[in-house]
């Protein structure tokens, strides 16, 4: 029988990397002095005064997909879904795939009263919910080939980039503005045996979605994406396919802003992949990291799934130790400073061909798709497993800074805590005065309030 258990040996037969590199690179780098400081109108600053402080959300992004926004099967399902997303996390991945987002060409399907599409909620409606929760929207993805419209096939190589380009200015006109990071290219490396088109042939292809990208995004930050074993396997050496390519088309003039690597164990749990060292090894999950860092890029890690194979007592807790780890991990590396989970939900991962006959068997079912990884941090009746509650436990509180003091004789009070928003409540005589501010990680540590 095999034991599962033996993958947790990865992570605890390296407690000294933990102890040593993980745990004070948290503190270095996620983490700062912060100095606040009380004014009155007048600029007088106020002494021997009472501050209560509250971290309400995190610089750094965690976050999820949110696809199955509104999709659910009852209202209650759904208010439950909203709830835990907003939570737990302060980002969340769109579908901006370009076979829901323009099924027929012309048809598109922005606005939120669109027709419905499986997993596909329209953007304006995950807009919305963004912008009522705090949370900053990602866009996923301007040129994936295995999601483009089947209304492509038989044009030209010429006249598909004249559409494409078409997509990126339409996307560009309504969103610029509102989503900041812009995940450009996705899976390149992956087999193209399904793609409609053959622009990924183009010995260009690369450097022309990132030339076009930044002409349309100018300000946005501009994400290169790939699958798993591209960024986290290989012999790690700048010869690995996906260094050489990222490092290829920068030198050709593509404006590659940061490097996405996705992280699902889509494996059975009896595979060599489910089970590798290499994948659960802290010092070589930092080597890869390390690597990459050498392009002077930031780091997202931009889709994980970690199974746990069963609702078994023992599985689901199997699965949330893993994500603890990793999540230290990556959260203390310097150069990251996206973790994207991706199902928050068990019962509706993808589907192959997912017809609506399709789609309403396998909801629910466990043995239909990527179902069977069991890789939600919810089940399908939308409870809480040990996973969710581990995220919520280090993102809510290990790394979460609260501060009761009082203003010294100089009129201010000095402590550490993480980058992110804060409220303040200040006692100012009988009333109390609340307030808010953001210490950011390249922002002043100067904290000045005036009341």
């Amino acid at each position: 029988m095999y034991d599962r258990y033996k993958v947790l040996e990865c992570f605890e037969s390296n407690k000294d990397f933990f102890k040593h590199t993980v745990n004070p690179n948290i503190e270095k780098y996620r983490k700062g002095n912060m100095r606040i400081s009380v004014f009155d109108a007048e600029g007088n600053a106020l002494s021997n005064t009472k501050v209560k402080i509250k971290q309400v959300k995190h610089e750094f992004k965690f976050g999820a997909n949110l696809f199955m926004l509104d999709e659910l099967e009852t209202d209650e399902k759904n208010r439950i879904y909203k709830e835990f997303f907003k939570s737990i996390f302060n980002m969340a991945t769109l579908p901006f795939y370009w076979n829901s987002i323009e099924p027929e060409k012309g048809k598109l399907r922005y606005d939120k009263n669109s027709e419905k599409f499986y997993r596909r909620p329209p953007i304006d409606l995950c807009i919305e919910f963004c912008k009522e929760n705090g949370i900053e929207p990602r866009e996923h993805a301007l040129a994936y080939e295995h999601l483009f419209p089947q209304w492509l096939k038989g044009l030209s190589k010429e006249a598909t980039k004249k559409e494409l380009e078409r997509r990126y200015k339409e996307i560009a006109d309504r969103y610029k503005d509102i989503i900041p990071t812009i995940e450009v290219t996705n899976e390149m490396l992956w087999g193209h045996n399904d793609c409609v088109t053959e622009l990924y042939n183009e010995l260009d292809y690369i450097e022309w979605c990132f030339k076009m990208a930044e002409k349309y995004f100018p300000n946005n930050q501009l994400v290169i994406n790939e699958y798993t074993e591209a960024f986290w396997g290989g012999n790690c050496r700048s010869t690995d396919s996906y260094y050489a390519y990222i490092e290829a088309n920068i030198l050709k003039g593509a404006r590659i802003d940061a490097i996405g690597s996705q992280f699902h164990i889509f494996e059975s749990r009896e595979s060599e992949l489910a089970k590798s060292s290499y994948l659960y090894n802290p010092i070589s999950l930092y080597n890869h990291m390390n690597l990459y860092s050498n392009l002077t890029k930031n780091l997202q890690v931009t889709e994980i799934t970690i199974p746990a194979y069963s609702n078994k007592q023992d599985d689901e807790e199997i699965q949330a130790k893993i994500l603890e780890y990793l999540y230290q991990i990556w959260f203390s590396h310097p150069n990251m400073e996206q973790i994207i989970y991706w199902n928050l939900v068990d019962g509706y991962a993808y589907v192959p061909n997912p017809t609506p006959e399709a789609i309403r068997w396998s909801q629910g079912n466990m043995s239909i798709g990527e179902n069977v990884y069991f890789g939600g941090l919810l089940r399908f009746d939308l409870s809480p497993k040990p996973a969710l509650l581990a995220l919520d436990n280090l993102i809510n509180k290990k790394w979460h800074t609260e501060f009761n003091g009082e203003l010294n004789e100089a009129g201010f009070s000095e402590f550490r805590g993480f980058y992110g928003d804060y409220e303040v409540e200040i006692s100012v005589g009988n009333e109390v005065i609340k307030k808010t501010f953001t210490f950011s990680k390249n922002g002043k540590q100067d904290i000045n309030i005036i009341v």
